[in-house]
């Protein structure tokens, strides 16, 4: 597994990799400069001071390009591996090449941020000027929403979404336990939700102006139809008014039986046919 990390200003995505380093036995992975420039190189990852900080460079080992990184990794895929330097969709795209990655997002409040950052500040010798709420917010803002820099786009595409709110270590290492950060169903998914998350799909193709519903019709780990709910075949689509009944805004439950929409089930088992469906056929159906 390979766990690739992004986060907001101070929250916590470098704390998240040392919590797999020490708990899974991960190893960290880094991109030398000045590809792997960041705004922020330690966390503090809670408001008493408390400062979490990076493992040393000893303590990783470094590439010169994300082809080579990812090269190390695919030749050892079994292993496990994590990364805090993901910071562009054109490096996302050569990570998400690999079945074994999956990015995971680290965000926080902006005021507890702010507040891990000024005591950031007063670990440095000598210590920094701490700055304002309105001048954290706005290299926040930045490092988030700069059209050419910022980590925005990365966040919409992360699989997973951690929010460090925690005022101590121990509770926030808690929190990630209980998440199971390692579980490999999250790169994989089970047969179940694999059939689910297609049946999800079909209910986009819905055309009932009353309610999205897919499914999809399953024999021995194959599909044998999928369907939707909306007006037969032949009859000008609901959402083109094609069903009076729905497009009246009746009320839920009631004049049922001039509705002209058929059930996403009813669809699928139509497409599919009795001598298709067979004995020990699965009814996959998000609703």
């Amino acid at each position: 597994m390979f766990i690739g990390l992004c986060g907001t200003i101070c929250a916590g995505k470098h704390t998240v990799a040392k919590f797999l380093v020490e708990t899974y036995g991960f190893q960290i992975l880094r991109l030398a400069a000045p590809t792997a420039i960041s705004t922020i190189k330690e966390d503090v990852n809670s408001t008493n001071g408390a400062v979490v900080t990076s493992l040393s460079e000893n303590e990783n080992l470094t590439f010169s390009t994300t082809e080579e990184l990812l090269e190390y990794v695919t030749a050892r895929w079994q292993q496990k591996f994590v990364t805090t330097d993901v910071l562009n969709e054109e490096m996302l795209e050569v990570l998400l090449k690999r079945p074994f990655f999956i990015l995971v997002s680290v965000d926080a409040p902006v005021v507890v941020r702010w507040k891990r950052y000024i005591e950031k500040c007063k670990t440095y010798n000598p210590p920094l000027t701490t700055p304002t709420l309105e001048i954290f917010v706005e290299k926040a803002d930045k490092h988030m929403f700069d059209p050419r820099t910022g980590l925005i786009p990365l966040f919409v595409r992360a699989t997973l979404h951690l929010l460090n709110s925690s005022t101590s270590l121990e509770t926030f290492y808690e929190n990630l336990k209980s998440i199971d950060l390692v579980d490999e169903t999250r790169l994989r998914p089970t047969w179940d939700a694999y059939f689910m998350q297609l049946a999800n799909l079909a209910a986009q193709r819905s055309n009932c102006m009353k309610r999205r519903v897919g499914c999809v019709l399953v024999r021995e780990k194959r599909v044998i139809s999928t369907g939707y709910n909306g007006t037969p075949r032949g009859l000008t689509n609901c959402n083109d008014g094609g069903c009076a009944r729905c497009n009246s805004a009746s009320a839920g439950g009631s004049g049922l039986s001039t509705c002209l929409c058929l059930h996403a089930e009813e669809n699928a088992l139509l497409e599919a046919g009795r001598e298709r469906i067979g004995k020990g056929s699965i009814l996959y159906c998000d609703t």
